[in-house]
């Protein structure tokens, strides 16, 4: 069984205070069970954006799994923004998340798909 969305989102956004960046939610899905994108924001002009993996694979059907959603090192924010714009016009029910941090951080790690899974 899959945490509530609403519940997954404010733990993460505590554990991105904890590690010193700021995260906010810049839209807001459904409580139960909306998809969450995760833009980090290096605040030099590029960002990182992050969303739901396929549920195929192992574990995602009860744990979140995530993919890079464009170039995994980083792309223009503009062109973040305008996949996130896409996205909801097919699921209103989405979430977006945005973190701020220089350094790039997502705090995904223990749930990032990469190419070679």
């Amino acid at each position: 069984m899959r945490l509530r969305t609403e519940f997954w989102v404010k733990a993460y956004i505590r554990r991105c205070a904890v590690e010193g960046a700021s995260a906010v939610v810049v839209r807001h899905g459904d409580d139960d069970a909306g998809a969450i994108f995760i833009k980090v924001d290096r605040l030099d002009g590029s960002c990182l954006l992050f969303g739901p993996a396929p549920a195929r694979l192992d574990g995602a059907e009860s744990d979140r799994r995530w993919n890079a959603c464009l170039d995994p090192t980083g792309v223009d924010g503009a062109a973040a923004d305008a996949y996130l714009e896409r996205e909801a016009r097919f699921d209103s029910d989405l979430w977006v998340v945005e973190v701020e941090d220089r350094r790039g951080r997502h705090f995904l790690d223990d749930s990032l798909v990469t190419g070679a899974a």
